[in-house]
């Protein structure tokens, strides 16, 4: 049953319920480079003083030994989250000493050839070898330049007692496990169809090093000698200079359904492609489409938290989805943590949105229809009189935009009630300031600087990253907080040993083959 955005705001317009908007649960993922004094790629290993990459819960690596991982832990507090995210990046500046984190998604110089590109190491048991290798088949895949790229994963849920009270106000004659998966599926198909507005508003790549691209095809344009750009582009990253593979544009993710969405990932990962066919056996994990969920690229995902050896959907089949993971944020050069309050009051808005309107099954037109307007929106989202398409019609991106944040901002009235403020109407007001004029989204403020006379879009994003990285030193930690980091250094170092220990022996080829036995038992 169809429920209206108006059936929804009057929801949780009574006050017993306003409660309930304040228990959002947020955490968040922000990737970055390390680099060195000169601005190239880090060739030293992950620091000892993160602790182990591979146990520790606030400090990773992600594809490359240099492109660490800041991980913050679930809260329902804003503030709780930035602090969070803000001590890490102080602790990691502290220890770091002449590297910096490089604060944009575009990557820093990166030198000639993949084997510049150290892929990320995570010690010698089999859990840790599967991510090696896992890592070293993206490389061959897609090339190591690609997976350099950085960006920030937003992860949102919402509280059971929220969802409880929804599932009897609807009446639903569904289980409330069901009730809930089928829920999120709808805030994502609603996201898909949206996501470009995010984009337009916080994409913050829309430009590069022309070393990234060292001879590839592109339809970029010349900003000096060293930088390629899009004079209207929002954000590179989320086009085909992005997380892009051919051979994925044969896969078909169905969101409709927990089984259609299981069913078409699990057939990516079961079925072979003749190219991948070709490279070496312990250079991968498999010849699949997808060697594993994560390959497949994409601006949202259902998640579960998994058990120990649990595949991602299979965790799903069990218990259902229990929070999205938003994937299409750039990281804001301009900002010290990459992102804001500000942002993350208008994300939780938007969600929410997603979630209020009805949300009806795609199909193939359709889905062609998000691909196509996330695209052009990347590539030309700035562009005066832009037109997008809305179920076949043409429609102007400011007209529609308008239109979506006046009505994200009735739900930003309902958060500022619950929170007794006024922020999240303020964050609306600022993203409708941004459509009305585009010189104040943060791509036209990085492309201002580099066509007002930066040397390169490298110069400016090493600015920004030394900047930021003087204030975090600046700042410091307290004694609490560098005793807490040593805890987790020590601790995570111990769990690694333990995992070490508990898999010595143990035959890498057999624990992969239980590993994918999984996937035949869906």
């Amino acid at each position: 049953m169809a429920v209206s955005i108006e059936q929804r705001l009057a929801f949780f317009a009574e006050e017993p319920r306003q409660h309930l908007l304040r228990q959002i649960m947020r955490g968040i993922e922000k990737e970055s480079l390390r680099a060195d004094p000169e601005g190239m790629l880090a060739q030293t290993d992950h620091p000892a003083a993160f602790g182990s990459a591979l146990c520790h819960p606030s400090i990773t690596t992600d594809f490359s030994e240099a492109l660490l991982e800041f991980i913050t832990p679930v809260s329902a507090s804003i503030d709780e989250t930035l602090a969070e995210l803000d001590a890490i990046h102080r602790f990691a500046n502290s220890e770091l000493k002449d590297e910096v984190i490089w604060n944009a998604s575009m990557p820093c110089r990166l030198g000639k050839g993949d084997d510049a590109i150290p892929v990320a190491r995570y010690g010698s048991s089999n859990t840790a070898t599967m991510k090696t290798r896992y890592r070293l088949g993206l490389g061959h895949r897609y090339g190591r330049k690609m997976q350099t790229i950085a960006g920030i994963h937003y992860n949102f849920s919402l509280p059971k007692s929220l969802w409880a009270e929804l599932h009897a106000a609807d009446g639903s004659e569904l289980l409330l496990e069901t009730y809930i998966t089928n829920s999120y599926f709808g805030i994502i198909r609603n996201f898909r169809r949206y996501a470009w507005l995010l984009v337009y508003l916080f994409g913050a790549a829309p430009a590069v090093s022309r070393c990234f691209l060292n001879g590839r095809p592109h339809q970029l344009e010349a900003c000096g000698e060293y930088t390629l750009y899009g004079p209207h582009a929002t954000s590179l990253r989320m086009g085909d200079l992005g997380y892009q593979s051919d051979a994925q544009q044969n896969l078909n993710i169905c969101y409709n359904h927990l089984d259609f969405y299981v069913e078409t990932l699990r057939k990516g990962i079961t079925t072979s492609h003749p190219d991948y066919e070709k490279i070496p056996k312990e250079e991968q994990l498999s010849s699949g489409l997808l060697q594993i969920e994560n390959e497949f690229y994409s601006p949202i995902r259902p998640k579960r938290v998994t058990q120990s050896g649990e595949i991602p959907i299979g965790a799903l089949r069990r218990a259902g989805v229990e929070y999205i993971e938003v994937r299409c944020l750039d990281v804001n050069p301009m900002l010290p943590l990459g992102i804001n309050a500000e942002q993350i009051r208008f994300i939780d808005a938007f969600l929410l949105f997603c979630l209020y309107q009805d949300s009806p099954p795609c199909d193939d037109d359709s889905n062609a229809e998000i691909s196509a307007n996330l695209l052009e929106v990347v590539n030309r989202g700035r562009e005066l009189g832009l037109q997008l398409n809305q179920h076949g019609q043409p429609r102007a991106l400011k007209d529609w935009a308008e239109e979506l944040i006046g009505g994200i901002n009735k739900i930003a009235a309902q958060l500022d009630t619950a929170h007794r403020s006024s922020d999240y109407s303020a964050s609306c007001a600022q993203q409708l300031a941004k459509v009305r004029d585009a010189t104040l989204t943060p791509s036209a403020q990085i492309v201002a600087e580099l066509e007002g006379g930066v040397e390169s879009y490298y110069h400016y994003a090493m600015a920004q990253s030394q900047t930021h990285a003087k204030d975090f030193r600046e700042r410091g930690l307290r004694s609490a907080e560098v005793a807490r980091f040593k805890r987790l250094q020590e601790a995570s170092f111990a769990a690694q040993a333990k995992i070490e220990a508990e898999q010595a022996g143990e035959d890498f080829d057999e624990y992969l083959a239980r590993f994918y036995e999984q996937y035949q038992g869906l």
